[in-house]
């Protein structure tokens, strides 16, 4: 807000009195509001205006309108106050009035009850305190029967309504002093049918069962204004997954065009900008902008709360910090919003009246032109006329129907499709066909269908543009036939053209990726989100996100909901290697980061499930220990997870718990329930394999076993094999004294003295038991195959426990440790580079360990830094001609 001088101020207030009738008299009723403004400016006027005082609760709100509608008109009009400032004064004034209403209409039920049982909730823009300067107030009446106060003997919803009418009649009848606001109650649930006051459990089931796609626009700008603000946000909060799905929902769209085409219709007289247009509902008016932000909001928001602001300028900017606008169209729709809204005011201050069309004479849009500050009609036109050319064909984009569809005819079709670019097109015309036909599950529905032929012009292009398009219309061909249900992501694939690009990539260059999709093709949704393709951090980090996304949640669907996060996330990061340009190494370190972020979220949430049946003991309690390529921290797509269960009971002989178990029936069932969270499917698919034969003694003991059962065992009892996994163990879950108590245990195994040509000796064995029991896959199998990782690994661990360097659980860390201390070549650093990147790589391309189709040869070649596949298949030949002398030379020593 800006300051100006007195003079300046009573300029404006002779040009509000000179060009709106309404202003001239509201200066004559109200002259110490005009005096107190020209003298201290627009915030003591407003506030000399809210002060003033009357017996009757009507009377003085009823004045403090009066006297507000001149306070703002004239701070509006003087640029002291801004737009948001100006709309939101107004709204709290309405709202303190529905507040003091809502009492006094309760009083005359029952004298001196409490402002409780019935609330006011807010829609338009009172819900988002946009208010215009002379607005209707759309509202909804809600009571609960068991609170709402009513005299005794009485039908609630009988005495509901009358409550209802006495609040309406003290807001909007006219008297002498004016009035206080017009109420629409409209937009309440079947509101043909259904009285004027709500049962707040009615409304809800409306909402839960009966409710129209316009409804949940509505309630984007939805708020709990006057009365019980309690039973308000109950009802809110009730009708939230109603307002804000998570699964994208681009049938919204429809409802928008409806909506749109509606009001295109109804004020098509007013649609050519000019004298009788609509700045409200013509043709690049405010209500476009608004429709335009609500429908990103109403797709978007329910996967990203930041997005669920009320008010349009807000919108605008939260959508542009989510990357779903552009920053510059973002800008050109605020400056365009806060144009039209400052001319409907001026407008609407000529008479009070709520109009928002520009007059058709020539003298009347002269006097709006003057009391706006412009120097004549055609001069105010010109400064609007550039927002609504901004405005109109964004939201023409928004709106538009597809008018193109592929042609039915098989011979046509194929013609089309070959022009189109489509590998094979009369292969690809006969499947369509198959698909037409009704033989594909996904589209037996009529929306189906509409759906599914709306989206396959834009797919098509992007198969056709596709490096194979040949391998990405089949993968394609298997996400349409496999699928039980699509429409959501037809309609996201139509409204979304680059997303439907990138799924091209995927299907081209991904059979991992196309597979999973098949199955679940909604984890396509969360590469919507700005966030999609940043590193999930660290594991504690994503172990955090989990845990406050499933906090609320009942144990079933915490897990469900987990499910979804973690393989969304896993999703992204594959996608990450085949569109993006992340290191391959620091996508298997993300892939661990997610397991491990799982891991410490689901096990601590199925802890505390379980000790509030069986209670807890007061030792170090459960650890749990990752090895292999987890405790590495270097996952690839298709990784398993290696687990170990250990615990520590302290000295009790039971837990304390409503059902007391025994220390080794305690643990070996919560660890279990820990392994069922991971693994098991649920409603949201898989998450994780996890394997537990590591343990001592593997299939054949204990699940989880005791700390110094543990370390027992592997002093005297495990293998030679059990400790080289061991120099990848690492505690991923447990109190920080058992994670400690752990290390330390592991550090003493791991330490021990050992005689070197035995280690070698039982290696060499296990090498050649391994390679006969599970042979290569083929010359690709870069962890089997001569002189892949798992020799790589077998000499390392052999070295590691002969010469006790290198025991850290980072095969990359330890590997550089060895070379520095001159037990391993410094080639093999980059040679362990090279397969690792290669291992991710083709997990997700080739995850049959065969060669990668021609396409992906190329993109694996790039992402590895090569200029062709031969180059790259040369230097992972050299790569393990030199892991394979390394190990030779180890086993041998």
């Amino acid at each position: 807000m800006m300051g100006i001088e007195p003079n300046q101020r009573r300029n404006v207030a002779q040009r509000a009195q000179q060009f709106a009738p309404f202003l001239r008299g509201a200066a004559r009723r109200r002259p110490e509001i005009l005096e107190t403004f020209v003298s201290e400016g627009s915030d003591a006027a407003v506030a000399a205006a809210l002060a003033l005082q009357a017996d009757e609760p009507g009377v003085q709100l009823r004045r403090r309108r009066d006297a507000l509608a001149l306070a703002v008109a004239l701070a509006d009009l003087s640029g002291e106050w801004d737009l948001v400032t100006v709309t939101r004064t107004l709204s709290d004034f309405a709202e303190s009035a529905i507040d003091r209403a809502l009492a006094v209409a309760i009083d005359q039920e029952v004298e001196g009850a409490p402002l409780e049982g019935m609330t006011a909730i807010a829609l338009g823009k009172l819900g988002s305190r946009e208010l215009n300067y002379s607005s209707d107030v759309d509202l909804i009446l809600l009571y609960d029967p068991d609170r709402l106060p009513v005299r005794e003997g009485r039908d609630v919803g009988d005495r509901a309504v009358r409550i209802a009418r006495n609040f309406v009649a003290l807001l909007q009848e006219r008297t002498g002093e004016g009035y206080v606001a017009r109420v629409d109650l409209r937009l309440r649930p079947a509101s043909e049918a259904t009285p004027i006051a709500l049962s707040v459990n009615a409304a809800i089931s409306h909402y839960e069962s009966a409710a129209m796609g316009w409804e949940r626009a509505a309630f984007i700008r939805a708020r709990a204004a006057g009365g019980d603000r309690f039973l308000g946000q109950r009802f809110l909060d009730a009708v939230e997954p109603f307002v804000w799905r998570r699964a994208l929902d681009f049938g919204v769209i429809d409802e928008v065009r409806s909506i749109a085409g509606l009001v295109r219709t109804e004020y098509a007289g007013g649609q050519a900008f000019g004298p009788g247009f609509d700045v409200k509902r013509g043709r690049g008016g405010i209500r476009e902008i608004e429709f335009y932000a609500q429908s990103l909001q109403m797709i978007h928001g329910g996967r990203d709360p930041a997005l669920r602001v009320p008010a349009t300028l807000d919108a605008l900017a939260a959508l542009g910090m989510a990357g779903h606008l552009p920053h510059e169209e973002v800008a050109e729709l605020s400056r365009a919003y806060r144009t039209l809204r400052d001319a409907e005011h001026r407008l609407q201050m000529v008479e009070d009246r709520q109009t928002h069309t520009i007059p058709e004479g020539a003298a009347a849009i002269d006097n709006v032109a003057h009391l706006a500050g412009a120097a004549d009609g055609a001069a105010w036109l010109a400064s609007l006329r550039p927002h609504v050319d901004a405005v109109a064909p964004r939201f023409d984009e928004l709106v538009a129907e597809q008018a193109e569809r592929l042609p039915s005819d098989r011979d046509t079709l194929t013609r089309v499709l070959d022009e189109r670019g489509v590998a094979d097109g009369a292969n690809a015309a006969r499947l369509i066909a198959g698909w037409r036909s009704g033989k594909a599950r996904s589209l037996r529905s009529a929306k189906a269908r509409e759906a599914f032929e709306a989206m396959l012009p834009v797919m098509l292009d992007a198969i056709a543009a596709a490096p194979d398009p040949a391998h990405a219309f089949n993968r394609f061909a298997d996400i349409v036939e496999r699928v039980p249900s699509a429409i959501n992501l037809y309609r996201l694939l139509e409204a979304e053209p680059t997303l439907a690009r990138l799924l091209a990539r995927i299907l081209a260059f991904s059979p991992a990726l196309a597979t999973q999709l098949a199955r679940r093709p909604g984890l396509l949704d969360g590469l919507l989100d700005k966030s999609a393709f940043d590193s999930p951090g660290s594991a504690a980090g994503f172990a955090a996100r989990l845990t406050d996304a499933t906090a609320t949640l009942d144990y079933d669907l915490a897990l469900d909901r987990a499910r979804r996060l973690v393989n969304e996330k896993r999703f992204a990061l594959g996608v990450q290697l085949i569109d993006g340009e992340t290191d391959p190494l620091d996508v298997a370190r993300g892939y661990a980061h997610v397991a491990e972020g799982a891991i410490r979220a689901l096990a601590a949430r199925t802890q505390a499930e379980f000790e509030i049946v069986h209670g807890r003991f007061d030792g170090a309690g459960l650890v749990i220990v990752g090895l292999g390529r987890l405790g590495g921290e270097a996952l690839t797509h298709a990784s398993d997870l290696d687990l170990v269960f250990l615990y520590d009971h302290g000295k009790a002989a039971k837990s304390a718990g409503i059902k007391p178990l025994t220390p080794a029936d305690y643990y070996n069932r919560l660890a279990n329930r820990i392994v069922a969270a991971l693994s098991v499917p649920t409603a949201a698919g898989p998450l994780y394999e996890v394997d537990t034969r590591l343990r001592p003694e593997g299939l054949t003991g204990s699940l989880a076993v005791g700390f110094a059962g543990f370390e027992a065992y592997q002093r005297r009892d495990a293998w030679t094999w059990e400790h080289m996994a061991l120099t990848r163990a690492r505690p991923l879950f447990g109190s920080e004294k058992g994670r400690a108590r752990i290390d330390a245990i592991l550090s003493r195994i791991l330490k021990a003295d050992r005689d070197n040509p035995d280690v070698a000796h039982d290696a060499r064995i296990m090498r050649a038991d391994m390679r006969a029991h599970k042979p290569p896959a083929g010359p690709l199998d870069i962890k089997l195959g001569e002189g892949g990782l798992v020799d790589l690994e077998f000499a390392m661990h052999v070295t590691q426990l002969s010469s006790g360097e290198g025991l850290v659980p980072d095969l990359r860390t330890a590997l550089g440790m060895l070379v520095d201390a001159g037990r391993a070549p410094e080639t093999l650093l980059a040679d362990h580079d090279l397969l690792t990147r290669m291992l991710v790589l083709l997990r997700l391309v080739a995850p049959d360990s065969a060669s990668p189709s021609r396409s992906a040869r190329g993109l694996v070649a790039e992402r590895l830094g090569f200029g062709d596949w031969d180059a790259a298949l040369a230097a992972h030949d050299a790569a393990r001609l030199r892991i394979a002398q390394y190990w030779k030379e180890v086993r041998h020593a």
